[in-house]
């Protein structure tokens, strides 16, 4: 079958390799149907490597995935052949104390789609744990099914914000996962959503999505932004989604007495977090790790009409033409958000 394959950096081909066979107990097999390109199968593209994950051997790219149910193997009950579906792309080990606890995100031994040496989805088919596959409700094309894995990622950074009606929060950058992040905010009845970004842009479609205040942080301070609009008292909650080396001083300055500060962006180390500062106010510095346990709500907030993801898909590429989406996606317009690989 054909695959996405990246062989060193900016070396990326539409290869062959193995089709998967026939799914094992447990699993099932998926025709994939559309790919979402994330920042971090660019990092890998243009880099080979992030952090200590480095691309020594070919590599299938992609992990924000939805397809088609093809085949089902024994004792597999709540899927069947045809359903569209979801796949969350970490399995982790099951066994293991962070697994037992339910923290699954945090297993030592998860196997992550795309990241070394775990291949990914851009392929033409996958076998997958059922445990791990979510059959999509017909109101949902698979583009948004696909979009459910950044949508995870704002759920559990709103889950760890404990985000709530009524609560002022600040989104510190406008990428896709800050967008996510307003869309689920508004969701779960934020009262303020504030979003701070460098891109116009970026900055116009938050406005769109529903977030009240927006702040261009070349030009404005965002903690003095919050404050004026929370008449001083400032956010209950922050995520922090751009990585950028000020982003968590400046949600502690925003928050609230007892306000949480979400750590979800990954920039450069180390950053300066101001503790006295967070001490006297007792503010909660809540580091985040991709996501557990939140698929299914992912996709139930979009089958209840209260998020919509289809707006964050800007640009779309057939599977022929996946090289040339990774090439884009490199240097994108402004108004770019989710570059989608449609197979």
């Amino acid at each position: 079958m054909k695959a996405v394959i990246l062989r060193k950096p900016l070396d990326l081909m539409l290869g062959d390799m193995p089709d998967p066979g026939a799914p094992g107990p447990g699993q099932v097999r998926v025709r994939v149907g559309a790919v979402g390109i994330c920042g971090s199968d660019i990092h890998y593209y243009e880099h080979g490597r992030i952090g200590d994950f480095v691309v020594r051997a070919p590599l299938v790219l992609g992990h924000e995935t939805a397809g088609t149910v093809e085949a089902t193997s024994a004792g597999v009950t709540h899927l069947k052949a045809g359903d569209r579906v979801a796949m969350e792309p970490g399995v982790p080990c099951g066994g293991c104390r962070a697994c037992r606890t339910g923290r699954y995100n945090l297993c030592p031994d998860v196997k992550f789609w795309a990241t070394p040496p775990v291949h990914g989805s851009l392929t033409e088919y996958v076998v997958h744990p059922a445990s791990f596959t979510y059959r999509l409700p017909d109101s949902m094309s698979l583009a948004e099914g696909a979009l459910m894995e950044p949508l995870a990622v704002g759920v559990y950074s709103c889950n760890r914000g404990r985000v709530r009606p009524g609560d002022v929060v600040v989104v510190n950058g406008a990428g896709t996962i800050g967008c996510v992040t307003v869309l689920v905010a508004l969701a779960y009845g934020a009262s303020q959503v504030i979003v701070a970004d460098v891109v116009p842009e970026r900055l116009a479609r938050v406005k769109s999505l529903g977030a009240s205040v927006v702040i261009d942080a070349r030009k404005e301070s965002l903690a003095d932004a919050v404050l004026a609009a929370t008449h001083g008292r400032g956010a209950d909650a922050g995520v922090e989604c751009s990585g950028h080396p000020e982003g968590v001083r400046t949600l502690v300055r925003s928050a609230a007495p007892a306000g949480r500060v979400v750590l979800v962006g990954m920039g450069q180390q180390p950053q300066p977090v101001d503790i006295v500062a967070a001490q006297v106010k007792e503010v909660d510095l809540l580091p985040v790790f991709r996501y557990a346990n939140v698929y299914q709500s992912a996709i139930d907030l979009v089958a209840s009409g209260r998020v919509k993801v289809s707006p964050l898909v800007t640009d779309r590429f057939k599977f022929a033409d996946a090289v040339k989406a990774f090439e884009y996606a490199r240097q994108p317009r402004p108004d770019t958000c989710k570059v989608m690989i449609e197979v």
